[in-house]
């Protein structure tokens, strides 16, 4: 069976909700499909595994999202395939959906970059499954620890960008603070976290002066280095390193980077870096007419032929533009570049503690006013007033009082 859509979207990230929504608001019919029937904000995942907040704060029901669109079509489902050149999609129950215009964003997965055993063993960050898998993992172990004379718990976190700073940072924290509180500081002090990364510094993209700061507070609250060295094996019962060092752990935290997924492989659309698709500046896909491709799954260039990060940011901004777009397409009017307000760049490394450089003037920002500003702009981009009021109150319960928001109920795999 095949039904036909103006316009179906394929994943509700950021890019895809937000192109979605835009539409939606101009009254043009959508599909939107995802495998989840929620919204995820993904920068604070790592705040969901480490009990900072509830996933309720940052997972929002895609049908409160467009609850006053009657335009978009909400429709939860495994998409088994997108065949880009006859704009089709085919969810995993076997039924076809057609578009006028399709919109692949479908996200990534994890890099592994066929590092032995990663892919087996490593905890990865990408979506609210993960989070609450490490979390419940997390939590099994402290009870075992705690269970233990002499027992300790030791992580590894693989990645030494935003989300591998932002995750050590916040275990560390948790051994710094919550451990002693709630378990014995005899426990906290037996237990340890590890960031490594192949590169001689932390978030590479940042000023020197912004890797300084930051390296010098994750080592403050504890956080042991290893970088300039490669992971080359990951086991159940730790990892061994590209010179040699073997660290015992149970947990190994995977922030080593993204891919496209199998979708994208399979669509017929030719891959560049990283399995992504190289896109026109106008943002949809070379060699067929009527796709876009969006967010993690696309290369995307500013209006100087540079590169664009993998951000939120970018996504929900290439998101609102690929609408404008697609509404010239239907009116028959003229699709434009994509031109990207660069915001900068922002990473939390604990309580009171960020680094953000911010705009194309990179206005650098460290310590309290950096983690107020971070604050700040999260709770912005948080979808929903109720998301916003529980991380909110999340972040006052944690920071001030140190007191986990999340309670972990499942049992660890």
């Amino acid at each position: 069976m095949e039904d036909t859509y103006q316009v179906i979207v394929v994943g509700a990230g950021f890019a895809g909700k937000t192109v979605a929504k835009e539409l939606g608001r101009k009254g043009i019919p959508v599909l939107l499909i995802d495998a989840n029937n929620y919204h995820q904000f993904q920068p604070l995942l790592y705040q969901v595994a480490t009990s900072q907040i509830g996933v309720s704060a940052i997972a929002r029901p895609l049908r409160s999202i467009f609850r006053r669109m009657g335009k978009v079509r909400v429709l939860t489902a495994d998409v088994a395939s997108v065949d880009a050149a006859n704009r089709t999609v085919t969810t995993a129950d076997g039924e076809t959906h057609r578009a006028q215009i399709l919109v692949v964003a479908p996200g990534a997965v994890p890099n592994f970059f066929n590092t032995p055993g990663a892919e087996e063993h490593a905890y990865p960050l990408y979506s609210v499954t993960d989070a609450t898998r490490l979390g419940a993992k997390l939590t099994h172990l402290l009870d075992e620890a705690d269970r233990e004379p002499g027992g300790s718990v030791d992580v590894v976190v693989v990645g030494g960008g935003p989300t591998g700073v932002e995750t050590a940072g916040a275990m560390a924290e948790n051994v710094k603070f919550v451990v002693p509180k709630y378990f014995s500081p005899e426990l906290a002090a037996r237990c340890r976290v590890h960031l490594v990364d192949m590169i001689p510094t932390v978030l590479n993209a940042f000023s020197e002066k912004s890797q300084q700061y930051t390296r010098k507070r994750l080592t403050k609250i504890g956080v042991q280095l290893h970088l300039g060295v490669g992971v080359t094996e990951v086991r159940d019962d730790g990892v061994t390193l590209a010179d040699g060092t073997v660290i015992p752990t149970r947990v190994v935290v995977w922030a080593g980077g993204l891919k496209a997924g199998g979708i994208i492989a399979d669509s017929g659309l030719k891959q560049g870096r990283g399995g992504r698709i190289d896109v026109r500046p106008d943002l949809t896909a070379p060699d067929v007419e009527g796709v876009y491709v969006l967010g993690d799954a696309a290369n995307m260039t500013d209006s100087t032929g540079a590169a664009l990060p993998q951000l939120g940011s970018v996504a929900q901004q290439a998101g609102k533009w690929a609408a404008r777009n697609i509404q010239a397409d239907l009116t028959g009017g003229t699709r434009l570049p994509f031109k990207y307000l660069d915001k900068g760049y922002m990473a939390m490394i604990g309580r009171g503690a960020a680094v953000a450089e911010i705009g194309r003037q990179r206005i650098q920002l460290q310590g309290p006013l950096a983690f107020v500003s971070w604050l700040l702009v999260h709770l912005a981009l948080l979808s929903g007033f109720q998301q916003k009021l529980r991380a909110l109150f999340s972040w006052l319960n944690g920071y001030i009082i140190h007191s986990p928001a999340q309670v972990v109920v499942g049992r660890p795999e």
